[in-house]
């Protein structure tokens, strides 16, 4: 089942055509990384699904409504989480009020109440009454991740997750995505860590100066590895 469908995407920033065409299906209960050299247009890609960069032609589809250009609130109340690069916590607000500030509730057992985010991020309980500004770079990052899920989305968007986190972080946060999946999360991953998004992944999309010039899953990219990495992803 196809979760979110984007179509032929127009984003400009300006007068600057950002994407080109942009296409590609992200699949239900599966991890999707969209990686490409800084400038390809990873981030615009997601800032143009949430509303925040609205494309001005292509579309959006999430469960098969069109979200082409809707604002970014509403996207969220659809069910579309986003953590943007930077994680961009409030610093001044507790852990606490973080969360609250983003919760959507929703019917069903599958609901991220606050008991189940403490079983994903035990830190944060221990955390609840310190500012943001407090916590560690790993420790904001959970807060980022765990503020997105308090919004209870289907779709999980991660912009460079694991930038500026130490070796030992990355692994936990490889970990957090796969059990997220398990807990039936959808996530569009973008990273420039090819190697920890490729443990994890089960799609792999590549964009190359605002066009997708690879899409499939893991095995295939892995057998195109050297050739894709040497024309789009190496510095």
């Amino acid at each position: 089942m196809t979760l979110l469908a984007v179509d032929a995407l127009q984003t400009f920033y300006g007068k600057s055509h950002v994407l080109r065409d942009v296409s590609f299906t992200v699949p239900a209960g599966e991890i999707t990384v969209l990686l490409g050299r800084n400038g390809a247009g990873k981030t615009t890609t997601l800032r143009s699904i949430m509303g925040l960069t609205p494309p001005r032609g292509g579309a959006v589809r999430f469960k098969d409504r069109d979200i082409t250009g809707h604002a970014p609130h509403e996207i969220f109340h659809l069910g579309i989480g986003y953590v943007p690069e930077g994680r961009q916590i409030f610093p001044h607000l507790e852990v606490g009020e973080n969360l609250r500030l983003a919760e959507r509730r929703v019917d069903g057992d599958s609901s991220w109440t606050r008991e189940r985010i403490f079983t994903y991020f035990p830190v944060l309980q221990e955390r609840w009454r310190q500012r943001g500004r407090s916590l560690s770079g790993g420790e904001q990052q959970m807060l980022a991740i765990a503020r997105a899920l308090a919004g209870n989305p289907e779709l999980l968007m991660l912009d460079e997750p694991s930038q500026g986190l130490a070796p030992r972080l990355v692994r936990e946060l490889e970990s957090l995505m796969i059990r997220l999946k398990a807990g039936g999360v959808t996530i569009l991953l973008v990273e420039q860590n090819a190697r920890m998004a490729l443990g994890v992944c089960d799609q792999v999309l590549v964009l190359g100066k605002g066009a997708v010039v690879f899409a499939g899953p893991t095995a295939e990219f892995r057998r195109r590895e050297a050739e894709l990495k040497g024309r789009y992803l190496s510095v």
